[in-house]
Order: structure tokens, then C-alpha cells, then sequence
């Protein structure tokens, strides 16, 4: 089945359609137990209505969260836990990797609100470093799916094989990019959106769409770009991306990470290590940047990773 589509149906939020998706196997598996910090999200009314004796609410305690999963997952429970990105990741850290890798259990992290997705809340709520951080972590696996379907089916898999996990969730809805079930695509970590010639362009989750834009913008420039979306960042399918990656001249990876150690860094390693050799330009968030207000778009831009920047990129490593 053709996954890729350009569809203009109305997307969900993505946190609601995870939410929805663990929901309903809940229903048919007593063992599923989700464990949230934040009641802000609608489609968790149902589980604390329908199931409370599978839904816990921890409150504004994700350390204690991380632990209480832990003891979980030990006892048979396929655990799944969601909060705000930042508050999942930095603030419980040492727990994460201290229970969680250290026995490599068996729990699904879920962050809503990655990257600058809470645009105007600036560094409180920015995660511009989980990439780096989650990826370090011994046995995660870590994927950033870009629409609404990508998501349920990532979701799917998580549910049907339980691993420690750490699945990456824009804040607000996202255009649809594929349809039907996804599974292939997940068991490959990555979809080769939009094949190109001269040059590929290589992003995850709301990036996606930003590459997107800028290959229309290098057709009118007479430059064919190819659109990578690499929804597994670890762990990174090297065999399948160097395969698809190889029939390009160079590549452009970008990103609203921090660079050291981010999304680039993971597609470079992954070419190092395979001894390959190409052109490649990585846009994402420098060293010492400012810590502003304003909307995604606009952060985009101070921060270089808008359109714009992304065409420039893709023109310069071809040398145009």
C-alpha cells in the first residue's frame, strides 16, 4: 500500500490520537496502565472515566512518575507515561537513566510539545537538547513521527512490542502526510517522502513540512530536492538510509535542536560509521543563541532553520 499521501482532511492533535490509540487497546488489555502529569489533554477524560484502575494521575512529580513506572513494568504492566517534552526529559534525567536504562525496561516515555513548539513559554518549556540527551541514554529507542497517522502507528507498535521508548510529539496539528496502516514504514524508521535528484533534505516530525516547502521553493530554482523523513532517530536504520542516501550528491539535515550531539549529529555518525562520504550541510540551532519570545516561525528565522535558510543550505552544498 502507497502510505504517502497529500491529504487535506482535517488532522487531529497528535497527542489526542496516541492518547485515543492506547485508550482503545486498553480497553482489550488490562495490562496497559498510563501514567500522566498533565490533565490538559481532553482525550484523557474518557481513561479516567473508563478505566480508572488503568490511568494514574501523578501530578506535577515526574521523578516519581519514572519510579512508580518502573515498579510497574517490573510486575508484568506494559506502562506508557505523558507529560509536557521538558518536564519529561530534563527534569526526570537521573531517573530515567538511572531505573529505566539501567534495567531497560520496558516503558514508553510520550512528550508532547517537542522542540520550539512552546514557542512563546521560551526556555522553560523549549526542549532544543532532548534529542541529544534521549539518544544518549543505553537501549531507548527514540522516534518523532510527523503527522497524525505516523503517530498512531508508532503508537501501534509501541503497544504491540513494549521496549523502553521515547516518542517525540508536535504540539499542534499537523498537515497529513500518509495514510493506511504505516507498518512497513515503522519496521524501517524512515519514509522517503519525495525523491529528488540533486540534492536530499533530511528532517523529523515538524521539520518534515518545513523540507517540504523548501523543495517547492528549489523546483522554481530548477534544483530537484529529495525529502527524507527519518522518524527513527535511534535507533537509526544505517543499511536502509546509506541505500537512499547514497543516490544523492549531498545531503542538508535540519533540525530545532541544538547541533552538538542533536538530529544532524545522528545522520552523520550514521554515515561516519558506514564510511561514507557526502557533502553535508547541518541547519539547526548554534551555540549561545538567544533566548526570545515569539512564534515558531519567527524563532525559525532568528535562529536560521526557516525556508529560506533551508533553500540557501541546499543551494550552497550543490554550489549554486
Amino acid at each position: 500500500m502507497d502510505t504517502k499521501v497529500n491529504n487535506t482532511s482535517k488532522p487531529k492533535l497528535m497527542r489526542d490520537a496516541v492518547i485515543d490509540t492506547i485508550y482503545n487497546a486498553a480497553k482489550e488489555d488490562k495490562n496497559i496502565i498510563f501514567i500522566s502529569a498533565d490533565l490538559g489533554a481532553a482525550a484523557l477524560d474518557k481513561f479516567r472515566k473508563y478505566l480508572p484502575g488503568q490511568f494514574i494521575h501523578a501530578g506535577i512529580s515526574e521523578q516519581n512518575m519514572v519510579d512508580l513506572a518502573s515498579g510497574l513494568a517490573l510486575s508484568g504492566k506494559k506502562v506508557f507515561l505523558y507529560a509536557m517534552a521538558p518536564f519529561i526529559t530534563a527534569r526526570c534525567y537521573e531517573q530515567i537513566k538511572s531505573v529505566l536504562a539501567s534495567m531497560n525496561l520496558p516503558v514508553t516515555l510520550i512528550a508532547v510539545g517537542v522542540g520550539l513548539g512552546y514557542d512563546h513559554a521560551t526556555m522553560t518549556h523549549f526542549t532544543t537538547e532532548d534529542v541529544a540527551c534521549m539518544r544518549a541514554l543505553n537501549g531507548i529507542e527514540v522516534l518523532s513521527p510527523s503527522d497524525e497517522n505516523s503517530a498512531i502507528a508508532i503508537t501501534r507498535a509501541a503497544i504491540n512490542k513494549p521496549a523502553f521508548r521515547y516518542i517525540r510529539l508536535e504540539r499542534q496539528p499537523q498537515r497529513h502526510l500518509y495514510r493506511g496502516n504505516f507498518t512497513n514504514e515503522v519496521e524501517q524508521g524512515f519514509v522517503h517522502l519525495v525523491e529528488g535528484v540533486d540534492v536530499v533534505i533530511v528532517g523529523c516530525g515538524y521539520l518534515v513540512h518545513k523540507a517540504l516547502l523548501a523543495k517547492e521553493s528549489l523546483e522554481k530554482l530548477k534544483v530537484s530536492a529529495g525529502v527524507i523523513d527519518l522518524f527513527r532517530i535511534k535507533k537509526i536504520n544505517a543499511a536502509g538510509l546509506i541505500s537512499i542516501i547514497s543516490s544523492y550528491p549531498a545531503v542538508v539535515t535540519i533540525e530545532e535542536q541544538i547541533l552538538d550531539g542533536g538530529f544532524g549529529s545522528a545522520v552523520l555518525e550514521t554515515l561516519s560509521d558506514q564510511n561514507v562520504s557526502k557533502p553535508l550541510k547541518r541547519l539547526g540551532i548554534g551555540d549561545g543563541f538567544d533566548v526570545v519570545n515569539g512564534d515558531r516561525d519567527q524563532l525559525h528565522e532568528l535562529y536560521g532553520i526557516d525556508t529560506p535558510n533551508i533553500v540557501e543550505a541546499a543551494l550552497s552544498i550543490i554550489g549554486t
